[in-house]
């Protein structure tokens, strides 16, 4: 059997189960499930507001769209982004006519706080910062910088379901405005694909809410879950279908139950990857802070020929993978060419080993033989 480089391992019986409530409840849209799993991860995270949604992507453009309302953002403001992301980070503020200005990243893969001081100008309106793999980065001076320069801050927390540090959830720290997280199929908490908000205040999360609805004052689970149907209902905003639904949240519910007990063993493996390439002299592990709560979305190594290590790997059917690409290579991004060195240089050498529940310590063992054998 090959290994891939993510495969996401569902607890299916169980699964099957919620789903099934769902079915025979004959609710599986907004509402029931959806309300439930907010509350499991407001009591998981300690988040005071929690909007359950259709991706992660959708989640960042609401950020930008009610910030930039509340705030008066004007077309061409700026936002610092990182390039090493998958794209939708960086599509997001565009969304909202907001440019997007890079900053370079630092040795954790997340931007690098002097860099982005740098980049700063009358024109900055915000930073997006990414946990790249579920690290936390230098995230606390990024918060100081966004004090210090009137800021607001967004956390693309898309990898860090279950990152903590000492025990606190990164993204309710004081500082952060808005924290958007991932259950896309192959992430930590997976499901078929849905996301959360997390603002800070009661008043953005009832935009969230009516923005994320067609703008509609009243959800339809709202409107049916009062004994008899209320029709009435007003529309403020030109707002749009970004709603989860039931289905997804149900397999959300369940796998919640397990993410800790998976972040774990997603530590046990990358413990033996770093034991077995420290003495490696040309391989570079890409560190975390606070390893022992990081949870390790990818794994990746930094290596001299990462297409001669893909190639030996996909011969004895291991199927490594490449997060991210320096997004400023991208066409409509290249206006930021040689901004971001590091990123760059970066970007034409990682590689991203394959790190999910269903692989074995012996096959942890086959994969760091044949990258040692070959990168030497």
């Amino acid at each position: 059997m090959s290994i891939q480089v993510l495969k996401p391992k569902f607890e299916i019986e169980e699964c099957i189960d919620a789903v099934r409530e769902c079915l025979e409840k004959g609710w599986t849209g907004m509402g029931f499930k959806t309300v439930q799993f907010e509350e499991a991860w407001k009591k998981y995270t300690g988040h005071k507001y929690a909007y359950y949604i259709s991706s992660n992507t959708v989640g960042l453009h609401l950020a930008f769209k009610i910030l930039k309302m509340e705030n008066g953002w004007q077309d061409g403001d700026e936002v610092i982004s990182t390039p090493i992301t998958f794209v939708s980070t960086n599509h997001a503020p565009l969304y909202e006519n907001l440019h997007v200005t890079f900053a370079d990243v630092d040795e954790y893969l997340c931007l690098d706080p002097v860099d982005v001081e740098k980049k700063i100008n009358e024109k900055t309106r915000a930073i997006i910062f990414v946990g790249y793999g579920g690290r936390v980065g230098q995230l606390d001076k990024i918060i100081e910088i966004c004090k210090k320069h009137n800021l607001k801050l967004i956390l693309d927390a898309a990898h860090m379901s279950g990152t903590r540090v000492n025990g606190v959830c990164p993204g309710t720290w004081d500082g952060v405005d808005v924290t958007v997280y991932s259950y896309q199929a192959v992430k930590n908490l997976p499901t078929g694909d849905s996301g959360m908000i997390c603002f800070q205040t009661e008043r953005q999360d009832k935009l969230a809410h009516q923005i994320a609805w067609l703008g509609i004052n009243k959800d339809t689970y709202a409107r049916s879950n009062k004994g008899t149907y209320s029709w009435m209902y007003d529309v403020d905003y030109v707002g749009y279908k970004y709603n989860g639904n039931a289905i997804m949240a149900a397999i959300a519910l369940v796998q919640l139950k397990y993410l800790d007990r998976d972040n774990v063993r997603r530590r046990e493996i990358v413990a033996m990857y770093d034991k077995a390439f420290k003495s490696n002299p040309n391989i570079k592990v890409v560190p975390a802070p606070y390893a022992d709560e990081c949870s390790y979305h990818i794994y990746e190594l930094i290596v001299p020929d990462r297409e001669v290590l893909l190639s030996k790997l996909a011969e004895n059917d291991i199927y490594a993978g490449v997060h991210y690409r320096d997004n400023i290579e991208y066409s409509m991004y290249r206006y930021a060419e040689g901004t971001c060195p590091k990123a760059r240089e970066v970007s034409e050498h990682i590689i991203t080993l394959p790190l999910h529940m269903w692989l074995t310590n012996e096959e942890v063992e086959k994969i760091v033989a044949i990258v040692n054998d070959t990168v030497k």
